[in-house]
């Protein structure tokens, strides 16, 4: 097991859903709703914040540029997304 510490995505959104006033990603909007079962579906996502993706420290770079990828693809919700 890796001693590395777990790698985040953090998001920023577009005006009026980010944290607090739309609550991010823990909106209660469908579309998010649906966003948040593809995102929980990968097995290295440990949890998710309104503005934030924890996943696994053994996550491959690979999972983290392809739900980054996914996250800017979401361009009515989504500003800009940081992996760290």
């Amino acid at each position: 097991m890796s001693s590395a510490v777990a790698r985040s995505i953090r998001v920023t959104f577009r005006p009026g859903w980010g944290a607090p006033e739309g609550k991010g990603l823990l909106a209660r909007e469908e579309r998010i709703r649906t966003l948040l079962r593809v995102l929980v579906s990968y097995p290295e996502v440990r949890h998710i914040l309104p503005d934030r993706i924890s996943l696994d420290a053994a996550a491959e770079p690979r999972v983290l540029d392809t739900v980054a990828r996914f996250l800017q693809r979401q361009e009515w919700l989504v500003q800009s997304v940081e992996v760290r």
